[in-house]
Order: C-alpha cells, then structure tokens, then sequence
C-alpha cells in the first residue's frame, strides 16, 4: 500500500507542476468523492494550496519544500487507499492512466516489482531493462 500511495503522490506533486494540473486535480477529487464524499471539497482546496506552494518551491530552488509535499499526500492517499480497497484499485488506476500521462517524460517513474523461486541447480536471471548473459 505504501509503494501505491508513494507513487501517486509523486505523481501528483509533479504533475501540480504542469499544465495538465487541473486534469489531475480532478482525477483525485473524483477518488475523494467516490471515496469520502465529505472531505471532497477540501481535499479540491488542498490542491490548489499545494500547487501554489510546489511552484514557489520549485522557484526559490526549494526541493526540501517539494519533497514535503510529496510526503503529505503520501499519508493522505496511503490513509485513503488503506480504508477502502476500491480506492486503492481506482488509485492505481489514475496513477497509471491519468496522473502518469500528465507528467513530463523525464518526470515519469517506472515500477518493475520482480520475484523468482530456484531450487536444485536452477538458475535466474533477472533485469528491468537491458541483460547479456555469456558463457566464456
């Protein structure tokens, strides 16, 4: 749950920082109204505050400021997500198909989670992008 609400508040943050804000500021207070209905229009002022605060911060150089940010929503959408496993699913669901898109290339994160099992004489190679394996 935590690598869930890591990435979408990363994902958030950065993308309050792009011109598709207010396309992402929706897709989240849609999951707020679905989810806690009462705290929708807070959650809608809260972003538009963090918006604010992320391009002073990003102005003055301020990454400590930045990281803050991400790390509030993290427990807010981490708390969310924790509460409801419907809005954890739609969670990743605007994470990958909404915020994602919005962000910048060099903005965009890639999760690759990877797991094996060998036994006996097995052998596994793994790689989240490029592998050469060679017998000398």
């Amino acid at each position: 749950m935590d690598a869930l609400a890591l990435a979408a508040a990363s994902a958030l943050v950065g993308v309050l920082a792009t011109e598709g804000w207010q396309d992402g500021r929706r897709a989240v207070v849609a999951l707020w109204r679905r989810a806690r209905p009462e705290q929708a229009p807070a959650v809608e002022a809260d972003l538009a505050e963090a918006r604010t605060e992320l391009l002073a911060a990003r102005e003055a150089g301020d990454e400590q400021a930045e990281q803050a940010l991400v790390v509030e929503w993290r427990q807010r959408l981490r708390r969310l997500a924790a509460a409801d496993p419907e809005a954890a699913r739609e969670l990743r669901r605007i994470v990958d198909e909404e915020l994602t898109p919005l962000l910048p290339p060099a903005g965009r994160q890639t999760t690759v989670n990877q797991n094996a099992t060998v036994s006996g004489f097995g052998r596994v190679n793994q790689a989240g992008r490029d592998i050469r394996i060679g017998r000398g």
